[in-house]
C-alpha cells in the first residue's frame, strides 16, 4: 500500500477529527495520507493527533510499527509522577516497533504530526 499523490493543499483544522479506537474522546486524529493495516502489518499513515486541553492517557503504548512524532504546537507531558518530562513545539521522537512510550498528557492542548509505517 502506497500513499496517494497529493500536492500542496490547505488542511482544515476545524473539521474531520475523530478519536482513534482505544483513545479518550479528547484525543483525536486527522488522517492526512495513507492507510496503516495493523492486522496484516503493512502500509503507512501520516496523521495529525490532537490533545484537547487536559487530555491524558493512563497507560504506556506499545505497537508493532515504526513511529515518528513531531510536536507542532502546544505542550506534551510524557510519563507520570517523578518520571514525567514536558515537551514543547519543535521536538521530535522516532520509535522502532515494540518500544514502550507514554503515558501522555497535555495541560493546554497540543497537535502532533505522526508518521507510522511497517518495514
Amino acid at each position: 500500500m502506497f500513499k496517494e499523490h497529493k500536492e500542496f493543499h490547505s488542511v482544515c483544522l476545524d473539521e474531520g477529527w475523530a478519536s482513534p479506537e482505544g483513545y479518550p474522546e479528547n484525543i483525536q486524529e486527522k488522517i492526512l495520507s495513507g492507510y496503516l493495516d495493523e492486522e496484516n502489518k503493512k502500509g503507512t499513515r501520516t496523521r495529525l493527533l490532537r490533545f484537547l486541553p487536559g487530555a491524558m492517557t493512563e497507560d504506556p503504548f506499545i505497537h508493532d510499527y515504526f513511529e515518528e512524532v513531531y510536536l507542532v504546537s502546544g505542550d506534551l507531558t510524557v510519563g507520570k509522577g517523578e518520571k514525567k518530562e514536558e515537551f514543547y513545539p519543535n521536538t521530535y521522537a522516532s520509535r522502532p516497533p515494540q518500544t514502550y512510550h507514554g503515558p501522555f498528557s497535555s495541560k493546554d492542548g497540543c497537535i502532533l504530526l505522526e508518521i507510522h509505517f511497517y518495514e
